[in-house]
């Protein structure tokens, strides 16, 4: 039983307070996760030439200025870091692949939590509430986010544990539910080359993913292949570069719910976690059909 948010503002003008209508749905959804709590939230993109890494550590005395120093050293590339706290952001023109491999390399307790250019991904162990101090989420802006609480069934209680998993460039997953395939499914990614840090049923849907877009199929596809392939109980909510993606296995079991107004669309596990933003006494709020997929910006 976990718990599942998204917010896309369709009104530029809304994007200064994103941090702020965005993080008491997290909140909100604290008794269906208190494990752990985790984030995307899409801002500031870079420029075409340029990748987003969003870096964790689990040693706290991470020099994050050194990497800054020995990545531009190593690949001759412009580097530059905003750090919070265990986490940092690292913008850089160097090849993305080759900035992956030397950090896997050289900087082996470091991971890469997600990567394009303007998604950032916070995630930590506790309750979500002091996971949206820790990362100053109330003041954060941009178009939008996804998050998640965790009430952990599959694995380990921990950071990397923790949602989002990322399913490419700018792209994310957060779930709530539980897949009965996922072993199965992991062995023959493996096999393909998709390398997993944890042992997370829902970092085994987000491998399924980027294994899909891998082979060209687009995102919509890559879901619907998706509905065909994972075998469980589930609600998936995607996070794009403009937008996100929702869907639900076909028996529908694990409950969510949708709204939209001209200024935005969200949805939740729970309605509770919509009830507070502006004009949703008006909006149109709808449960999301099994087995179908519903998309906005960039995942249609």
């Amino acid at each position: 039983m976990c718990g599942i948010v998204g917010l896309y503002l369709k009104d530029p003008n809304l994007q200064a307070n994103l941090g702020a209508l965005f993080a008491p749905m997290l909140i909100e959804m604290t008794d269906r996760g208190p494990d752990s709590a985790g984030f995307a939230i899409y801002r500031n993109p870079v420029d075409q030439h340029q990748t987003k890494f969003t870096l964790a550590s689990d040693e706290p005395d991470t020099d994050w200025t050194s990497l800054g120093t020995a990545l531009k050293n190593a690949l001759n590339c412009q580097a530059r870091l905003d750090v919070h706290g265990d986490h940092a952001v690292l913008v850089t023109d160097a090849d993305p692949f080759a900035t992956q491999a030397w950090l896997a390399e050289t900087r082996p307790q470091i991971r890469v939590v997600g990567s394009g250019r303007s998604i950032e991904i916070f995630k930590q162990t506790g309750l979500p509430k002091d996971v949206v101090e820790q990362f100053k989420l109330v003041g954060a802006h941009g178009s939008h986010a996804i998050g998640h609480t965790r009430m952990a069934t599959e694995s380990a209680v921990t950071t990397a544990g923790s949602h989002p998993f990322a399913t490419g460039l700018d792209l994310c997953l957060v779930h709530n539910g539980s897949l009965s395939n996922h072993n199965h499914l992991r062995r023959g990614l493996e096999r393909s080359g998709i390398v997993f840090q944890t042992e997370n049923d829902t970092e085994v849907a987000a491998g399924f993913m980027t294994m899909k877009l891998r082979q060209g199929l687009s995102l919509h596809a890559a879901l619907e292949a998706g509905l065909v392939e994972l075998d469980g109980f589930y609600t998936f909510c995607v996070g794009t570069a403009d937008g996100f993606a929702v869907m639900r296995d076909p028996f529908g079991c694990k409950h969510a719910v949708l709204a939209e107004t001209e200024g935005w669309v969200a949805m939740a596990t729970e309605y509770r976690a919509i009830a507070h933003l502006p004009g949703a006494d008006a909006a149109e709020i709808w449960e999301p059909e099994p087995h179908k997929i519903y998309t906005w910006g960039s995942a249609h």
